[in-house]
C-alpha cells in the first residue's frame, strides 16, 4: 500500500502540463532516434545533458527516460525493415522480424512488437515501483567495506558484459578512473593529474567526456564506416494489424520476455543482450511453428525478444536508483547527469528525493501509452526518416555537441577536451574498446575511492575489514569470480570440443 501511494504521489508530478510535454518530446525523439541506424540513447542523451544546468531535474530525467525507452520501440522499425540493429539489443528482432517483412509480414511484425513492448515495459515498470524500494531496505545496511565491494562486483561484471573481452573492458575502466582522478583531492587538497593547468582543478566535466565519447566519437566512428550505395528498405505491404492466430502465438512470447527480461536487466551484470537470445531461443524451442523460424520468420521470435529488450530496460533502472550502478551505456549517461545536479543515486535517493524518483517511474507508465501511439498509426513516418542523408545527419550532430558543451562554462578548454576525447572514443571504438566503462570509471572510481579511505580509517588501517564482514566478503568473492570464471569456461570448452589429443604412434 505504501508503494501504491508513492505511485499516486509520482503521477501527480508526472501529469503536470510541463512534464507531460517533456514526456512526449523524449518518446517521440527517442523513436525518431531508435529508428535512425547507428544513433541510440545513450548518444542522444549525451547530447542532451547540457539541459540540465537550464531544467528542473524531473523534467530533465523524464525527457531522458521518454527517449530511453522510445528508442527501444523505434529500434525496431529499423531491424525489420531495415535489417540493420541499431543497437545490439535488437540484433535477434532483425533475425525473424526482417524475413516476416520480406515475405509480406511487416506489419504483423511491427505491430507484435510495438505491443509487446508496451506489455513488457508496463510489466517492467511495475517491477521498478514495487522491487526498488525492497532493493533500497537491503542497501541500507551496506557499510563503507560493503560498497566499496559492491563497486568492485559492477566494475568487473559491467566492463566484462559491455566490452567484447574483460581486458578490453577493464582497460577502458582504468582510463575512466584515471579521468576522475583529474583535480583536487578532496581530502588532502593536492592537485593530481592536472599537470600544471588551473583550468583542470576542478576536474574533467563529465558532461564533457560523456558528449565527447559518445556523441563526436560515434559520429567520426559512423561516418568513417560510411560506404556507396544505401541498405535496402522493405517495404511495408498492407496495414499494421495480427490476425486472431498471430495474437494467440504473441500473447505467451509477450509475457515470457518480460519476465526473462526484469530481472537479468536488474543484474549488475545483466543488460538487454543475454535475455533477448535467451528469449529467442526458448520461443524457438517451444514453438510449433519450427519450419518457420529462418525461412518466412516466425512471430514469437519478433515477439519474446522485443520484450525481453523492453523488460531489461526497466530493469536496468533498478540498480542505478537504488544502489548507483549503472548496468548499460544509457544508464552510465543518466548517471552523469544525476550527478550533475549533486545528486546522488542510491538508498537515500528515494527519501531525499521523492519527487524525481516516483515521477520518473510514473512517466514511464504514460510513456508506454504515448508510444504505443506513436508506433502504430505513425510508422510511414519513422521509416521516411531512413531518407536523411548521412553527412547532414552527422554533421547537425557534430554542430549540437559543440554549441551544448560550449554553453556550459563558455571555456575554449572545454572544447579542446571535447574533441581529444572524440578522437579517443573513435579509436575505442576502431580497436573495439567499450566506451561505457569509461563513463562509469570516471563517476563510480571517486566514489570506489572515498569508500575505501573510509573503511580503512573505521578500521585503523586493518584491511581484514574487507573480508571479516559477510556481506563484503561475498561481493568480493563474486567479483572474483565474474572476473575468472569467463576465462575457465572458455578453457573447458575448448578442451571438451578438442576433444582426446592424438598420441603420435597409436594404432
Amino acid at each position: 500500500m505504501e508503494t501504491l501511494g508513492h505511485l499516486a504521489h509520482g503521477f501527480s508530478v508526472a501529469f503536470t502540463p510541463v512534464n507531460l510535454m517533456w514526456c512526449l518530446l523524449g518518446t517521440t525523439l527517442g523513436t525518431a532516434i531508435g529508428v535512425l541506424p547507428g544513433l541510440g540513447p545513450a548518444l542522444t542523451i549525451a547530447l542532451l545533458l547540457p539541459i540540465t544546468y537550464q531544467v528542473a531535474p524531473e523534467a530533465s530525467f523524464i525527457l531522458f527516460a521518454g527517449i530511453y525507452y522510445g528508442a527501444m520501440y523505434g529500434g525496431s522499425t529499423t531491424s525489420i525493415l531495415l535489417n540493420t540493429p541499431g543497437e545490439s539489443a535488437t540484433i535477434v528482432t532483425a533475425l525473424e522480424g526482417n524475413r516476416m517483412a520480406r515475405s509480406g509480414r511487416g506489419g504483423a511484425a511491427l505491430a507484435t512488437s510495438a505491443i509487446g513492448s508496451f506489455v513488457a515495459g508496463t510489466l517492467g515498470t511495475l517491477g521498478v515501483a514495487f522491487l526498488a524500494p525492497v532493493v533500497v531496505k537491503f542497501a541500507l545496511s551496506f557499510g563503507p567495506a560493503e560498497y566499496f565491494s559492491l563497486m568492485v562486483l559492477a566494475f568487473i561484471t559491467v566492463s566484462a558484459v559491455l566490452g567484447s573481452s574483460s581486458v578490453r573492458g577493464l582497460t577502458s575502466l582504468f582510463a575512466g578512473f584515471v579521468i576522475g582522478m583529474i583535480g583536487v583531492d578532496l581530502q588532502t587538497g593536492q592537485p593530481r593529474f592536472t599537470f600544471g593547468m588551473s583550468q583542470l582543478l576542478d576536474g574533467v566535466d563529465v558532461i564533457v567526456v560523456a558528449v565527447g565519447l559518445f556523441a563526436v566519437g560515434e559520429t567520426l566512428y559512423m561516418a568513417s564506416r560510411r560506404y556507396a550505395g544505401k541498405d535496402e528498405i522493405v517495404p511495408l505491404r498492407g496495414s499494421l494489424y495480427m490476425t486472431a492466430a498471430e495474437w494467440a502465438r504473441s500473447w505467451k512470447a509477450w509475457l515470457r520476455g518480460a519476465l526473462l527480461g526484469f530481472p537479468i536487466g536488474a543484474l549488475p551484470a545483466g543488460g538487454a543482450e543475454i535475455p533477448t537470445f535467451l528469449s529467442y531461443a526458448i520461443e524457438k524451442k517451444l514453438s510449433k511453428h519450427k519450419e518457420e523460424f529462418g525461412t518466412v520468420g516466425a512471430i514469437e521470435g519478433v515477439a519474446g525478444p522485443e520484450a525481453a529488450n523492453n523488460a531489461s530496460a526497466a530493469g536496468v533502472l533498478v540498480p542505478m536508483l537504488t544502489l548507483g550502478l549503472p548496468t548499460s551505456a544509457t544508464a552510465a549517461i543518466m548517471l552523469s547527469a544525476f550527478q550533475s545536479y549533486g545528486i546522488n543515486p542510491g538508498p537515500m535517493l528515494f527519501m531525499t528525493q521523492a519527487n524525481l524518483v516516483w515521477g520518473l517511474i510514473a512517466s514511464l507508465f504514460i510513456a508506454n501509452v504515448i508510444l504505443v501511439i506513436l508506433n502504430l498509426p505513425l510508422i510511414g513516418l519513422w521509416v521516411r526518416l531512413l531518407k536523411i542523408p548521412a553527412p547532414q545527419l552527422y554533421a547537425g550532430i557534430l554542430v549540437f555537441a559543440t554549441v551544448g558543451t560550449y554553453g556550459i562554462s563558455q571555456s575554449p578548454t572545454d572544447l579542446v577536451i571535447l574533441y581529444l576525447l572524440g578522437a579517443a572514443g573513435f579509436l575505442m571504438r576502431r580497436f573495439d574498446f567499450p566506451t561505457a566503462p569509461v563513463i562509469i570509471g570516471m563517476i563510480l572510481g571517486p566514489l570506489a575511492e572515498t569508500q575505501f579511505r573510509r573503511a580503512m580509517t573505521i578500521s585503523n588501517g586493518d584491511w581484514s575489514v574487507f573480508y571479516t564482514h559477510k556481506l563484503s566478503l561475498t561481493l568480493l568473492t563474486l567479483a572474483f569470480i565474474g572476473l575468472i570464471g569467463p576465462h575457465i569456461w572458455t578453457y573447458i570448452e575448448r578442451r571438451r570440443t578438442r576433444g582426446p589429443e592424438h598420441v603420435p604412434g597409436d594404432a
